[in-house]
């Protein structure tokens, strides 16, 4: 039996199956097809990807916040309860979501002095009479300056307090001493 040889290379290569798609090279000058619609989608994919990542990135590792949605107070005065029991009171002039800026600051300080009993009641001995008293910050020995950067970590609640409140009327008997003592 005789082998039939192929006259030219374009014989070897196997006709299309049947269905199949057979690619013919595009002329030079032919023009390319228009981006379907799965290559804009891509591309919107990804440019939303770089613009969220971007804005995680910026709030994350910045102080900036573009969106800032923290509470606004409405009152002059606020308290802040920390997770190791103490509060303090003040203005607050910032929220970010690392850390909460307080100024012209007030704590509570609990002061207990001793009380004698008297012999009548059989006993002898003390008992303490604790009393909590208003302090300003910064007449402490190492005398801070009267702004405070607490950490978000630490910080339970923030709350507005009322004018009639015992707390802002006793910071309100403090400031109007100081200016009548200049």
């Amino acid at each position: 039996m005789a082998q039939v040889q192929p006259k030219n290379d374009s014989d070897l290569t196997p006709p299309p199956r049947f269905g199949g798609r057979q690619s013919f090279p595009r002329p030079a000058s032919a023009p390319r097809p228009k981006s379907s619609f799965g290559d804009g989608l891509t591309s919107l994919i990804i440019a939303l990807v770089i613009i969220v990542g971007g804005y995680y990135l910026l709030t994350t590792y910045t102080n900036i916040q573009l969106f800032q949605s923290g509470p606004r107070f409405n009152n002059q005065w606020q308290a802040v309860f920390l997770s190791n029991g103490q509060v303090y009171f003040g203005n607050i002039t910032d929220i970010s979501r690392k850390q909460v800026t307080l100024e012209n600051i007030y704590y509570l300080q609990n002061i207990t002095q001793p009380l004698q009993r008297s012999a009548a009641d059989g006993e002898t001995g003390e008992d303490a009479n604790q009393q909590l008293t208003l302090v300003k910050l910064g007449n402490e020995l190492h005398a801070p300056e009267d702004t405070m950067y607490i950490n978000r970590d630490f910080v339970v609640l923030m709350e507005d307090l009322q004018d009639e409140g015992r707390v802002v009327q006793a910071i309100q008997r403090y400031i109007d001493d100081q200016a009548t003592q200049f």
